[in-house]
């Protein structure tokens, strides 16, 4: 009979009160395959569960003025102040831009009747120089005609200046003959030679004059 202890060194015999070392490959990769391992429910075991509750729903962004506002820095009264402010611009703005579209319309609608409206003037003139001479006696065909020509074209806007005897102005009037005239003490037109046209704020034709001028 042998005295030797079972599990004593040398003896030859695993000692059943001492434990094996147990190794865990916890590698997320298999060096094998190369493949993501899944975790096991050992792992998971050992591994704390925390409970964030539900997920937080995202809430209106406070911009600084509000968050001077919570912070106590700026009173309410004065961001309300501040607020009808930037209204009150913004309206301004768009009255403003409103305004100059209004306008940039209206002079594109001038300008294209402007361009259609020209190619009757030199009809009118005709008209104009058929009554000096008598040819548009009333009740006539010809008359009639004419009065609608020129009913028409001042629906659209076009109207005719330039008398005689009115003062003479550069801006408006085109000198075609200077007559020195006693008793005149300013240029006066002395005689109308091409009547002028307007078309709303637009000068479709100078008038041609002859202008009266002091002796």
């Amino acid at each position: 009979m042998s005295d030797q202890n079972p599990g004593a060194p040398g003896s030859g015999e695993p000692d059943p009160e001492r434990e094996e070392p147990i190794i865990r490959d916890k590698r997320r990769i298999d060096p094998e395959t190369g493949k993501v391992r899944e975790p096991s429910e050992h792992d998971l075991s050992h591994e704390e569960l925390v409970d964030v509750g539900p997920a937080a729903e995202e809430g209106p962004v406070l911009s600084d003025d509000d968050l001077d506002v919570l912070s106590g820095q700026t009173t309410s009264d004065a961001l309300a102040a501040e607020r009808l402010a930037d209204l009150q611009r913004v309206t301004a703005e768009y009255a403003n831009y409103r305004k100059r579209t209004e306008a940039n319309r209206e002079v594109e609608r001038e300008r294209a009747v402007s361009e259609a409206v020209k190619g009757l003037i030199p009809v009118l003139d005709d008209l104009e120089r058929a009554e000096k001479h008598g040819d548009l006696t009333e009740g006539s065909a010809f008359a009639t005609i004419a009065a609608k020509l020129r009913t028409n074209v001042e629906r659209l806007g076009l109207t005719p200046y330039g008398e005689k005897g009115e003062p003479f102005d550069p801006q408006i009037h085109e000198a075609i003959f200077q007559q020195p005239t006693p008793g005149v003490t300013v240029d006066t037109v002395a005689d109308v030679v091409e009547t002028g046209y307007r078309l709303g704020s637009t000068t479709v034709r100078v008038a041609k004059v002859v202008v009266a001028v002091p002796a």
